[in-house]
């Protein structure tokens, strides 16, 4: 008998242990996949933010796909390129603000949704950014809009696959009349 109930409790632990099998308890799978991915949003937003060419491709598959308002670019050395040009020129208008102090941009994420197909994973979220390049350097809120989102598990880490990216502001970037959460591109 105490060799069942020490089994039991053997088994018991084990399926609790980090790294587990997802199936001993599949919620904490999907609960992990959501932070896991939430967590790559916020890294693609701060390296936005700070031009990091190098942060921002990493948050993309090899083959990933960027569909935004300067185009579509396939493949994480074309995307890096990308956010390079980025920098270049918030740097020419950081010169040309002094001795003001530089502009900011700063994105923020909410209402995420995903949908998990094993490793693969749909997303959609609403943008918004908060810019301050006028004369006082007030905060004001610049742009919105909303993501679509390919998502695929590569060694363990989630990557983007695609991303396109909505933007209200601009007249060939404004999201249609059909409720992104309930479509699948």
């Amino acid at each position: 008998m105490r060799h069942l109930i020490f089994a039991a409790a053997l088994a018991l632990a084990c399926s609790m242990t980090p790294g587990s099998s997802r199936a001993a308890d599949p919620d904490r799978g999907h609960a992990a996949d959501r932070a896991e991915i939430q967590d790559l949003q916020a890294r693609y937003l701060f390296a936005l933010d700070w031009q990091d060419a190098d942060a921002y491709a990493a948050t993309f598959t090899e083959d990933g796909v960027l569909d935004w308002a300067g185009g579509i670019v396939h493949g994480r050395d074309a995307i890096r390129r990308e956010v390079q040009g980025m920098r270049a020129a918030f740097e020419k208008r950081e010169a040309g603000d002094a001795p003001t102090r530089p502009a900011r941009l700063r994105h923020f994420i909410s209402n995420v949704v995903l949908d998990f197909d094993g490793d693969h994973a749909i997303g959609r979220a609403y943008w918004f950014e908060l810019n301050d390049d006028n004369r006082n350097r007030w905060p004001y809120v610049s742009g919105y809009g909303h993501y679509e989102d390919e998502l695929r598990r590569v060694d363990g880490k989630w990557l983007f696959t695609r991303r396109k990216i909505y933007n209200e502001i601009l007249p060939d970037r404004t999201a249609g009349p059909t409720n992104p959460v309930t479509t699948r591109h």
